[in-house]
């Protein structure tokens, strides 16, 4: 969208109807403009404003949501578009539409990323005091003593519900390298920062699912559109 559009294209551009049916619309003061009913023909609609019908927000755009099993390695952020390791490259041409990843991951973050140019879900998923399951398989740089686990473990029990820290357990009972953990921080780096409280370092943090969403059956690299069914999860 260009920086401003006459309503009445905008409307039409949203699939709601015709442009000379979207002038009735706003002639009957049915549309809103930041909270303000518009009945002015011609009226621009500036990139940032948010227009309602019948309450709910409409775009002049389809919205598109786009899940990413994200590599290690690439770049999740937008001064990275045109790299070869950007994320941006691994999505490219899957739709016209410009989508942005929810989260901005570090480099060395793997596993699921959502993109969408939804942009009021986009800021609801991203506060830092957001409560949302996401559950990471991570490996670390040295095995993961029993005392330690059990730290983690008891921090859990004692804290509740108040704890950001779900569930752990080791992946693989042999290696103890392999950990896997539930959490619902929204905080960036806390599973790095409690586990170099114990001493240890995350070597791969690979996200294996978000909100009851998983990667099952989507390859390193490879990307899909999120069903509704999933779409209606994150909006809930």
């Amino acid at each position: 969208m260009k920086n401003e559009m006459r309503l009445n294209k905008y409307i039409s551009h949203a699939g709601i109807c015709s442009r000379r049916e979207a002038d009735t619309l706003i002639e009957a003061g049915t549309i809103k403009v930041n909270g303000v009913p518009i009945t002015k023909m011609g009226y621009q609609v500036k990139e940032d404003d948010v227009v309602l019908f019948n309450g709910s927000r409409i775009h002049p755009y389809k919205t598109r949501y786009l899940l990413l099993n994200k590599p290690k390695k690439y770049c999740a952020k937008s001064r990275s578009i045109g790299k070869k390791t950007s994320v941006f490259q691994l999505i490219k041409g899957k739709c016209k539409e410009k989508v942005f990843p929810i989260d901005k991951p570090s480099n060395n973050m793997c596993g699921l990323l959502i993109f969408t140019n939804d942009q009021q879900l986009s800021t609801k998923l991203s506060k830092s005091n957001r409560r949302i399951k996401k559950v990471y398989h991570l490996i670390l740089n040295k095995k993961l003593i029993s005392i330690d686990m059990k730290k983690i473990q008891d921090k859990i029990r004692i804290d509740g519900d108040d704890s950001l820290i779900k569930n752990i357990s080791y992946v693989d009972k042999k290696d103890k390298t392999e950990i896997g953990i539930e959490t619902i921080s929204n905080k960036k780096n806390i599973l790095n920062l409690i586990f170099e409280d114990l001493g240890y370092r995350v070597m791969t943090l690979d996200l294996v699912s978000y909100a009851g969403i998983t990667k099952k059956n989507l390859p390193r690299g490879k990307s899909r559109f999120l069903a509704q069914e999933e779409v209606n999860i994150l909006k809930r």
